[in-house]
């Protein structure tokens, strides 16, 4: 057995011990029998009422957190062969294929339903098994209630427990540096949906758990309660500003307006650190115990991500296509690495201090290993300005990254034919699975899938955009290698524009500045390792100095004297010393590695701007035109250019003949939702699909 099974053994022990908990903890067996057991012997003078949650909802997570760390770096040494993982692929592909594709949840693979149903499931078992000891149990609250309005009371409690199962799994998809995520194959961008469902399900059971309350408080004249901040117990008013605070975050969360309104998502969205303080507040120390991992990770991240985006990126110049796009490129340190379509998150001061945006990385590490590109389309308000503002011919522009964010392995080599379908600005992850093919094809006898790229642009200006395709620098790009096939179709234009009315490609360079440095690893090349040792040095340390608060404080008061220590205190101390810590281990960690971080070449020569060039965008309407380098004709001989069409994307796929064709598909969520249920619909069994979509 290897030291591989052995991890992944364990992490499935764990795991599923930790979900028995969930399980076991609304019966009236864990009640009555299990909980008298387990507080007396780890709810300690040390750790109060929280010690029993600690140990059985919390350790858990955290452990599989930092042991993951071990594992993923262990892994990134030995990273298994490709041959090995067509076999796993292929006998696992029917979960991964599309089983229910409908807005507004997206594409739903067959395991994700599984999971789905399984998550419902506990959550009515849950419900169920509460009301059910509850009902058992009842209490009669106020002299003169009657026993329907205390069952009335009783269900919109427990609704609010259930919803406590929802926040324990909320913030694990958006950590987007988590060892959680690449554990079961997942990324940050791609996982976000579930955080999209998770926070739709825990704010409607949050709304009726609210809701039945003021009715209940209104039914048995006690509408004086909704005022209460008591101090033995949890407070309501903290209970009504979360849910106000929730409320503005749900109905500003929605698709209409995240498409249309960002700036109003965004801002809004901020709130989520009030929403969780008075959420704290409200449940008390016992019940943040039960949801504790997902944010002590998700501040965990967090900062890290706040300490990385202190240093401003070098930006060394910028492509602008005739179609208004532009790549922008940085330079990187030579260790730091990354898959084809991982995200960078940029922000510009100039613009804006707060607005973080992502976007695609287009380069490929392996081909450019100092420099990382980025593909900016004029879209929004942020985008436009930021395009103006390169535009305005500054000579250097201040940006902070976040980043790079993405899948642990390049997965998609293992097929024989990768097709990949986009619209519109979805081309651009797609340009950096074609680069990394680029340069695999340089090694001998490696073998590399088959390319066919199906595009759909609005505008001829677009097909700007596979200029990208070929790398700004002089790295050898051998595209002649690649069996790389271009069907573009443009979806609004009948024929090919006059020639003379082309606009040209310009590269425009960026002077120096001693304050700008490489994008590298936050915490280096050993970057899991580190990750690791800041988790578990800042979860052992908030448990030491929580049992020493809790016993040297808080116990003498509670104790000793005639005075009860507040309630909310209790979640005070928890929540400052959860940050404290983690502020504390996390800077430790990222000024040791920041000397090694520095240690990058800081001498660039200041390049002049060089004579505008035509884009491709220009050889297909003149295709007489003498091209002058290989890569460009090679580029030009592979495309096939549609104009006033949009793809057959039924005849393409089903014209794949390949025995394993790997389908990916970017752009309008319509288009998406088409090629999944082409691949899903049982016609073809050797696609497999798999949707790039970034819903940040």
């Amino acid at each position: 057995m290897s030291s591989m099974t052995v991890f992944r053994l364990i992490f499935l022990v764990v795991f599923l011990g930790w979900l028995v908990v969930w399980i076991m903890l609304p019966t009236k067996l864990y009640k009555i029998t299990w909980t008298p057991k387990l507080n007396s012997k780890l709810n300690s003078t040390y750790f109060s009422g929280q010690g029993t949650n600690l140990l059985l909802l919390s350790f858990p997570m955290m452990f599989i957190a930092a042991l993951g760390c071990i594992y993923l770096h262990a892994k990134k040494q030995q990273r298994s062969s490709y041959s090995k993982s067509v076999v796993t692929s292929n006998r696992l592909s029917f979960l991964r294929r599309p089983a229910l594709v409908m807005a507004p949840l997206g594409t739903v693979t067959a395991m994700e339903l599984a999971f789905v149903a399984m998550f419902i499931a506990l959550l009515i078992w849950s419900l169920g098994n509460y009301l059910y000891v509850s009902f058992g149990h009842l209490h009669i609250h106020k002299q003169g209630e009657k026993v329907w309005q205390a069952k009335f009371r009783s269900v919109s409690l427990r609704l609010g427990y259930v919803g406590n199962i929802c926040w324990a799994f909320l913030f694990f998809p958006v950590t987007r540096g988590s060892s959680i995520l690449p554990l079961v194959g997942l990324t940050s961008e791609s996982s976000i949906k579930y955080h999209i469902w998770l926070g739709h399900l825990s704010m409607i059971l949050f709304a009726a758990h609210t809701v039945g309350f003021v009715i209940y408080w209104a039914m048995t004249n006690q509408m004086a309660a909704m005022l209460e901040w008591g101090k033995t117990w949890v407070s309501n008013v903290a209970g009504e500003i979360a849910a106000v605070l929730a409320l503005a975050m749900w109905v500003t969360s929605s698709y209409r307006i995240r498409r249309k309104m960002f700036e109003v998502f965004f801002y809004t969205h901020q709130l989520y650190i009030l929403y969780i303080v008075f959420y704290v507040l409200h449940v008390g120390a016992a019940y943040f115990c039960m949801v504790l991992p997902g944010i002590f990770l998700f501040v965990i991240d967090r900062y890290m991500r706040f300490l990385q985006s202190q240093r401003r990126a070098r930006l060394d110049s910028a492509r602008v296509l005739p179609c208004g796009s532009v790549e922008l490129t940085f330079s990187k340190s030579p260790g730091l690495y990354y898959n084809p379509t991982s995200i960078l998150f940029l922000n510009v001061p100039s613009i804006s201090k707060l607005q973080w945006h992502p976007f695609t990385i287009t380069s490929s590490c392996k081909m450019d290993q100092d420099k990382l590109s980025v593909a900016v389309k004029r879209l929004g308000n942020w985008s436009q300005k930021l395009c103006q503002e390169i535009s305005s011919s500054v000579d250097r522009l201040e940006v902070s990254v976040e980043g790079p964010y993405g899948p642990n392995s390049s997965h998609f080599l293992r097929h024989e034919l990768l097709v990949l379908v986009s619209g519109g600005s979805g081309i651009t992850p797609f340009i950096s699975i074609i680069r990394e093919i680029m340069f695999e094809s340089t090694k001998p006898n490696y073998q590399v899938p088959r390319v066919l790229l199906v595009c759909a642009f609005k505008n001829s200006a677009d097909l700007a955009m596979l200029d990208l395709l070929l790398p700004i620098n002089d790295t050898p790009a051998n595209i002649s290698q690649v069996q790389l096939q271009i069907e573009a179709y443009i979806t609004r234009e009948e024929e090919q524009p006059i020639a003379d009315n082309q606009k040209l490609l310009q590269t425009i360079w960026f002077k120096p500045n001693q304050l700008d440095s490489p994008i590298c690893a936050g915490l280096g090349q050993n970057n899991w390792l580190w990750l690791g040792a800041i988790i578990a040095s800042s979860f052992i340390m908030f448990l030491l100095i929580l049992g020493i608060v809790t016993r040297y404080y808080i116990y003498p008061i509670d104790h000793n004297t005639e005075e009860i220590y507040h309630f909310s205190y209790f979640v005070l101390w928890d929540m400052f010393l959860l940050c404290a810590c983690i502020f504390l281990a996390s800077s430790a960690v990222f000024l040791f590695r920041k000397k090694e971080n520095t240690i990058e070449g800081k001498q660039i020569q200041n390049l002049e701007v060089p004579t505008p060039t035509p884009s491709p965008g220009s050889w297909f309407r003149n295709a007489d035109r003498e091209l002058e380098s290989l890569p460009h004709r090679s580029l030009v001989q592979a495309t096939k250019v549609h104009f006033c069409a949009r793809p057959d994307l039924k005849r393409i796929l089903f014209d794949c003949k390949a025995s394993d064709v790997g389908v990916l598909a970017c752009g309008p969520r319509k288009m998406r939702h088409e090629v999944a249920k082409i691949c899903s619909s049982g016609m073809a069994d050797n696609l497999y699909f798999e949707s790039i979509s970034f819903n940040w």
